[in-house]
This record gives C-alpha cells, structure tokens and sequence, in this order.
C-alpha cells in the first residue's frame, strides 16, 4: 500500500513538474531560434524568471464568466483538458522492475482512450462559451479528433500486434533495436498525429488568432486559460512519453538499461519534447483543408500500410 501512495505521489509530482519544464525550454529554444529577446530578460541571468512571471501575469488577470455563456460548462472545460493526461501518466511505465504506478493489460488503448477525452474540454470550451469563434474553434477541434484518432490507434496496434501484447510494460519489454528501421513509419506517423490531436503548430487552426481569435480559448482568462496552456503542455509530454515506449524502447539503451533505465526514457521524451517545439519554429499553420488532406489521404493510408506489414513480418518470423 505504501508503495502505491509513493509511486501516485511521484506521478502526481512529474505531472506538477515537467509540462513546465516543457513550457520553460519552449520559451529559450523559441528565443534562440526566433531571436526573440523578451523571454531571455525576466530574472536577468538567461531568463530564469520568465515562468514565474508568466505565472504572476495569470494571477492577476481578472477571471470573467461571458453571460450568455453556460456557466458550469464553462469552469468545467479546463479541469476536463487537463486531468486526463495525469491519468495516462499513471499506466505509462518510466522502468522496469515495476517503476510504473498502474501496469494495465490493455494499457495502449485506455492511454489513447483517455488522450482523446482531454481532446473533449477543447470542444466543451468552444460550445460553452457563447461566442461564434469559439464555437468555429470547438467544431475544427472535434473534426481534427476524428481525422487524426484513427492513424494514432492503427500505428499503436502495429506495435502492439508486433510485441504480442496490449500492455505498454510488455510491449517495452519485448522491443527489439531491429524495430527502429521497421516501425519508423508507423513511430512519425503516430507522433504527427499526436502533435494535431493536441493543435500544436503547425496543427494548430483551431486556435488560429488570425482568423477566429484564439478558438475555444477566446472567452476564458486568468487561471482557467492557464489550465489550458499547462494542459498543452502535458499532453507534449505524455505523447513524447507514448511515442518513447511504443517506438524507441522505452527505458531500454546501450547501457544503464536496469535501475537506472529510467533516466533513458526521461532523455527520450526531452529529445521528443524539443523536436515538437523544433517544429513550432519551423513550419507554417496549415490551411483546414490542407491539415485534413494529410490526415486522409497520407496519414491513414500510412498507418494502413504500416499495419499489413506488420501482420505479414509477425507471420513470417513466428
């Protein structure tokens, strides 16, 4: 029993910590990259301060509900974009020798199953709020769920048909480094999904501020904007933490694989965490019809593909 309340206590605590730490590397990569100065100024020394004045910036901005909107759905929205990627913290594994606080056997599904209702705070948002562009926002957020949904389910049956197993400790378990070159496809396929179900850039027409504002956003400030923000930010860092087991083996390396494989996954979704922010700098926004194009005409008949040749090299090697 003790043991369980340490390890939800950990999660609870990685939960707290790293969608920050996320959020603080966004604002120095992008700074680099971009030449941005702002975010290097607060605190002096390289910007240490700027997430703690990003903090103090929310506290202060005054919590307004719209009156036309509905109320209880309204405060709801962002507890329900944000909780449900603390509960895929909880069956995603960190290391072996049971350095995960929930070992479920159909662990792949109930992770992606419980990604897409954090996808459903977005779209309560959106509804809730009363106001046209929200409401744009709330209908483009339900429409890239459905688009983007199916190549991330099929990818992750790729490799779980291939390990034999729908636990993601097992499917860490049975990864093989001849995997990489064989489900890379189905590993780029499965994280650019990720990035559009979560509307980072370049996905991010949901919240396209050029044409609807900031989507189902628009109405909310204060705090509750800021659960939205840290809900983006924790759900970055459970898709890199997805991707790291399902695709690059988890707490598996060349070396220091036993007690200490976890500071192999924690370097994993780091390297993941940077290429999503990599991909903020880099790529434009995409029209609508351009971003369900890649869906469909691209994405699922990859993932489609990924998984006949998965049946067929399963068959053939048994």
């Amino acid at each position: 029993m003790l043991e369980v309340v340490v390890k939800l206590v950990l999660v609870a605590a990685a939960f707290a910590v790293l969608p920050l730490l996320v959020g603080q590397a966004e604002h120095k990569v992008m700074a680099h990259m971009q030449g941005r100065l702002g975010p290097m100024y607060a605190g002096a020394f390289h910007g240490w301060a700027q997430l703690v004045a990003d903090g103090v910036k929310f506290v202060q901005k005054e919590d307004v509900v719209p009156a036309a909107a509905d109320r209880r759905i309204f405060k709801l929205a962002p507890a329900v974009a944000l909780v449900p990627y603390l509960l895929v913290l909880l069956v995603v594994p960190v290391g072996p020798h049971g350095q995960v606080a929930l070992d479920l056997g159909p662990g792949v599904f109930f992770a992606l199953a419980v990604m897409g209702v954090g996808v459903i705070g977005a779209i309560m948002a959106g509804w809730a709020s009363a106001n046209k562009y929200s409401l744009l926002g709330g209908m483009r957020v339900a429409a890239q769920l459905m688009s983007y949904e199916l190549p991330m389910v099929f990818t992750a049956a790729s490799v779980a048909m291939a390990a034999g197993t729908l636990s993601l400790s097992g499917i860490v378990e049975q990864w093989r480094w001849y995997w990489l070159p064989w489900q890379l496809v189905g590993g780029v396929v499965f994280f650019v999904a990720g990035l559009a179900e979560l509307r980072r850039p370049p996905f991010d027409m949901p919240v396209a501020d050029s044409e609807i504002i900031f989507g189902p956003y628009t109405e909310y400030g204060g705090l509750r904007f800021a659960l939205f923000l840290l809900a983006e930010y924790a759900g970055i860092v459970v898709l890199c933490a997805l991707t790291t087991v399902l695709f690059l083996g988890g707490w598996k390396g060349p070396f220091l694989d036993g007690q200490l494989g976890w500071l192999w996954t924690l370097a994993k979704v780091f390297a993941l965490a940077f290429v999503v922010i990599w991909f903020r700098v880099s790529y434009p926004r995409l029209r609508e019809d351009q971003l369900q194009k890649l869906a469909w005409a691209w994405l699922v008949p990859l993932s489609l593909a990924q998984l006949a040749l998965t049946g067929v090299l399963t068959i053939a090697l048994a």
